[in-house]
């Protein structure tokens, strides 16, 4: 329902409010009784999923990052939030006969955020399509497989975090490769779809009411399945840095750990699950380099790192312990010229005033 039927903005920023209180109390039959009767109330279902569920849920990552929720209540809040979708898709006024054609929406290999394709397959079996939902961390091999054993019109690839490209370029080129056109989306492949072009997708949308109206009007199957496009054929990867990088990320994660051991003293009364936290911590800027390096994109790393920075202030840890790893790899990888680059932007980047904690660089709204 809009505003001319009598429900506005102010009705629907008043329902989040609500819906908000309830999640991060834990109260999930609250919760469940605030969307429910937003549906009785007239609110269609697909504004109750994006514009009532979708941006509680973006807070709830939001409030994280800022250190006002703890990881046990923005788990909590997420469970909540999925278990109500689930109501809500079995609801009557959910229910809308496919007509449109089938869809099959997933998340790629290892990416486990799976509320915006969550969001996604509703919103499109709400318009009357078909929809086949993989879920979270779906193998390549596995949907592929789906594929050839579904006729569908197209896929819709989810990803939100940035480490995920690669495996998303793999999957991207094996659905073309079997004569199926990709639509993507989700924050890994930036707020203007920059990472969809590079990896070759067929096409790309910045949110669910988006990536419908692009299916709707139909995506073409790319030329790009006729084989022309290959992982390889990024020209950027021909030095190989990136190869070499990727095959050493547990040993630079391992190298870093030990040498901040032997020079950063206060190391030496850290707990068990504090050294443990440090080297996930190092495995993650890791990994952030080496998808900058697979992109070629220095935000990739920098937005990483300061976003990182906001993090430790907001837990009154000084983002300035983010720069012994990085002179550390800095050292280990000075004969890798894109590497250096990288590190030099990134340890420049936290020289400045760090960013209020905030969305992380791959999460979704």
């Amino acid at each position: 329902m809009n505003a001319s039927d009598g429900f506005g903005t102010d009705d629907l920023q008043a329902l989040r409010g609500r819906l908000w209180t309830a999640v991060t109390s834990r109260d999930e039959h609250r919760a469940a009784e605030i969307v429910l009767a937003a549906l009785e109330d007239g609110v269609d279902a697909e504004t109750v999923l994006l514009d009532l569920m979708a941006p509680v849920q973006a807070k709830v990552g939001t409030e994280w990052a800022a250190n006002r929720l703890s990881v046990a209540q923005e788990h909590a809040a997420s469970a909540i939030t999925e278990r109500i979708i689930a109501v809500l898709a079995h609801h009557p006024a959910a229910r809308t006969p496919p007509v449109l054609g089938r869809v099959t929406v997933s998340c790629v290999d290892q990416e486990w955020h799976v509320l915006p394709a969550r969001l996604l397959a509703e919103v499109l079996t709400l318009r009357g399509w078909q929809v086949d939902f993989l879920g979270a961390q779906v193998p390549t091999p596995h949907l592929i497989d789906h594929l050839h054993n579904n006729a569908v019109d197209a896929v819709a690839l989810s990803s939100s975090v940035p480490t995920r490209l690669s495996v998303a370029h793999t999957a991207i080129i094996a659905c073309q490769a079997v004569g199926v056109p990709v639509l993507v989306g989700g924050a890994a492949f930036g707020p203007d779809g920059r990472f969809a072009r590079l990896l070759g997708a067929d096409a790309w949308a910045p949110d669910a009411r988006a990536a419908a109206q692009r299916l709707a009007d139909g995506i073409p199957t790319s030329v790009l399945a006729a084989g022309r496009q290959r992982i390889d054929d990024l020209p950027h990867l021909a030095d190989q840095e990136y190869t070499l990088v990727a095959r050493s990320q547990r040993q630079l994660v391992k190298e870093v750990l030990t040498q901040l051991e032997d020079h950063v003293t206060a190391m030496a009364a850290y707990t068990a699950p504090q050294r443990e936290r440090t080297a996930e911590d190092i495995a993650h800027i890791v990994e952030f380099l080496t998808v900058a390096l697979y992109t070629d994109d220095d935000d990739v790393f920098t937005t990483f790192i300061t976003w990182t920075a906001g993090i430790l202030t907001a837990r009154h840890v000084p983002a300035r312990s983010l720069r012994p790893a990085l002179n550390i790899l800095a050292t280990e990888l000075k004969d890798f010229p894109r590497s250096t680059r990288l590190l030099d932007r990134a340890r420049s980047a936290l020289d400045g005033a760090p960013v209020p904690a905030g969305t992380h660089p791959g999460a979704c709204t």
